[in-house]
């Protein structure tokens, strides 16, 4: 179990930087939510969060030649002109759902064979990050109001129905801080839901933020399964073992490398992973830590670099790639904002060690940053394998789905 939290400060701002952490600001309540636990020595930075592109971005200014992969995989542009697309799921009919953050829509993507189709389903809401598909009906998550559309597939050639609102019913905090969704349905047949700490680095109600939760899809029996979880946008149920495992985004402004992304192992309901008290792989906080903040915490599976916004991962089950990706994570860097030198802005894959505990991490898809320029052409939010073995990527800065697939190059045949 997690120690008392009444605990003294960890660090004096000396040691703090002596162990390359920077000392915390009190948060300014006239400063944007992203600039919160800035340090003293930060105050003038230049860092900020990099905007998303509102409008649509080209089929040909889509940077498809810059990605680059292992041996026998490729990529095309499977779909494109969905401003902010991120979280995907897939209808029982092959309908392609997309929620978005900024721009506030849902798109549907039919495939038409040749070339993909999309529509507007809704439009105007807070967030609409997170969308799941079960038994015909599609849930969205807009920051605390969950939408149900029942027989959704049935109707995109007309007009949508007005979905079902189960807000109250689930009664998820308001916060837009971390406050966008992930959602995905169990193999128990429940729907789980982050609820991200509403601040960079604060204390919290274990019961309510930095937690994963579960319910039944109507929005009752709620369960907290994880907590000490800052912000997880992205998480899948291993195809064997059905434990949770999910990603978490490290705490902002605590020092240009760190703490790091993690990759998390869930084994047991009710686990705590550490925030706000211990951070990636045994990181005392330097506010609100102490000697022992880490004991009794779970560890991470992997760590995912810092600040590089891991986000949507999913388990790989398909038959198209190699032997040696079967039951790996792809999963999906957003891109860093809170360090000087770029890092993220792709896909990387977990193999996971034999005991299924632990977990390698590697490179994928990469090419949208460019090290040299310090720049970046592309943000991949998430994944999604397709029924034929293939992946599907969305890129949240070009509005687009990529399709990667593979053959077997001739010399290894």
């Amino acid at each position: 179990m997690i120690p008392s939290r009444q605990f003294p400060l960890a660090l004096s701002a000396a040691g703090a930087i002596a162990l390359g952490l920077a000392t915390p600001l009190q948060a300014d309540e006239h400063e944007p939510a992203w600039a919160q636990g800035r340090s003293a020595e930060m105050a003038d930075s230049p860092l900020a969060p990099h905007a998303t592109p509102l409008t649509v971005t080209e089929k040909e200014d889509i940077p498809l030649d810059q990605l680059r992969m292992p041996d026998g995989f490729s990529a095309e542009i499977w779909a494109h002109g969905m401003p902010g697309a991120r979280m995907m799921a897939r209808g029982d009919d092959g309908t392609l759902f997309v929620g978005t953050r900024s721009i506030g829509r849902v798109y549907a993507v039919r495939d038409n064979g040749d070339e993909r189709e999309h529509v507007i389903i809704a439009e105007g809401l807070t967030q609409p990050n997170g969308v799941a598909f079960k038994d015909g009906s599609l849930y969205v998550a807009a920051i605390n109001r969950i939408f149900r559309y029942d027989d959704i597939e049935s109707q995109l050639a007309d007009d949508v129905a007005e979905p079902e609102e189960l807000t109250e019913a689930f009664g998820l905090p308001d916060d837009e801080h971390h406050g966008w969704k992930f959602l995905a349905f169990g193999p128990d047949g429940r729907l789980y839901i982050p609820v991200g700490a509403p601040c960079n680095g604060c204390e919290v109600d274990e019961d309510t933020h930095a937690t994963i939760h579960s319910f039944e899809p109507d929005g009752s029996d709620m369960r907290v399964e994880a907590r000490g979880v800052r912000n997880s946008v992205g998480f899948d149920f291993h195809p064997e073992t059905g434990e949770l495992w999910f990603t978490d985004n490290g705490q902002d402004w605590l020092g240009e490398h760190g703490p790091q992304d993690e990759l998390n192992r869930l084994s047991e309901s009710g686990e705590h992973f550490g925030f706000p008290y211990c951070h990636a792989h045994g990181v005392i906080d330097p506010e609100l830590g102490s000697e022992g903040a880490c004991d009794g915490v779970t560890m991470p599976a992997a760590l995912m670099g810092g600040h590089t916004a891991a986000l949507g991962m999913r388990f790989y089950t398909g038959d198209m790639f190699p032997e040696e990706y079967r039951n790996a994570i792809f999963i999906a860097r957003r891109g860093s904002w809170n360090r000087t030198l770029s890092d993220g802005y792709d896909v990387q894959v977990a193999h996971l060690s034999e005991d299924g505990e632990r977990a390698a991490i590697s490179p994928f898809m990469v090419g949208l940053l460019d090290p040299r320029e310090n720049a970046f052409s592309g943000r991949p939010v998430d994944v999604l394998q397709m029924p034929d073995g293939s992946l599907l990527v969305s890129d949240e800065q070009n509005g687009a789905i990529y399709r990667i697939s593979y053959e077997t190059p001739e010399y290894m045949e």
